[in-house]
């Protein structure tokens, strides 16, 4: 891999590892641009605390490190500060409110939930409600129309195991909308090594058949999931195959 934009740093409460660590293991594993895109703190005007995510006080330690590490670094590997971001309609505003002061360079688009994350459903239980996987679809249609991303990450993260018809057709839509929207879609590796529902082969094959861009992203949690061989041969089986189309930098 030329380049990574999908890794996390301990901030989010499931990762680990210090985020010079990670800057280093890239390095080392011959990166050339290494991105980090931790998951996005939302200011919920609700009182909700998530556990999954940095809280908003934490966004401009994280900014700082990043920042430092990309001045740091600069003449051995070029360091990316991004967001993972859900969209979740009724707060979106106000996290943009709350990024505009920094230079976040780029927000990944990565849908776990429908509705917002307090009060819909996380769409990787599996699921024959058809409903969840076109609210899942429709939310992700909204925040493709904000411009604000640019890619999106583990897109077959949905998990649904009902009507097969049901799934081509919600899913073959998702891939032309993103398509318009010149955004590339994510082959995850947390998804391979972890033996997640994803990488979903029915979905990569409507993506082939609409002959879409797609891009690796590691999702590394931890500072020896950056670099994973062994997933990236899956994931050039799945390129192959489908005859997809690999972009290697953003």
């Amino acid at each position: 891999m030329f380049a990574n934009y999908h890794s996390h740093t301990a901030r989010c409460h499931h990762a680990t590892g210090s985020q010079r660590e990670y800057v280093e293991k890239a390095i080392e594993s011959g990166f050339k641009i290494f991105g980090f895109s931790d998951h996005t703190p939302y200011p919920y005007n609700n009182g909700f605390v998530s556990s999954i995510r940095m809280l908003p006080v934490e966004l401009e330690s994280y900014v700082k490190e990043t920042l430092d590490l990309k001045a740091e670094y600069k003449n051995e590997i070029e360091i990316k500060l991004g967001l993972e971001v859900e969209y979740f309609p009724k707060h979106f505003e106000d996290l943009l409110r709350l990024c505009e002061p920094y230079p976040i360079e780029y927000f990944l688009l990565a849908q776990h939930h429908t509705e917002n994350e307090y009060d819909g459903t996380y769409v990787g239980f599996p699921t024959r409600d058809e409903t969840v996987l076109q609210k899942y679809c429709n939310q992700i249609y909204e925040a493709l129309a904000t411009g604000r991303f640019l890619y999106l990450a583990h897109p077959d993260l949905v998990n649904f195991v009902g009507d097969d018809a049901a799934y081509e057709s919600y899913m073959r839509e998702l891939c032309r909308k993103a398509k318009s929207y010149g955004l590339p879609l994510e082959i995850n590796f947390l998804g391979i090594w972890d033996h997640r529902n994803y990488p979903d082969r029915r979905f990569w094959k409507i993506a082939g058949e609409e002959q879409m861009d797609v891009i690796f992203g590691a999702d590394a949690h931890h500072v020896d999931k950056i670099w994973l061989p062994d997933c990236e041969k899956i994931a050039m089986q799945i390129v192959a195959e489908n005859g997809l189309h690999l972009v290697e930098k953003m």
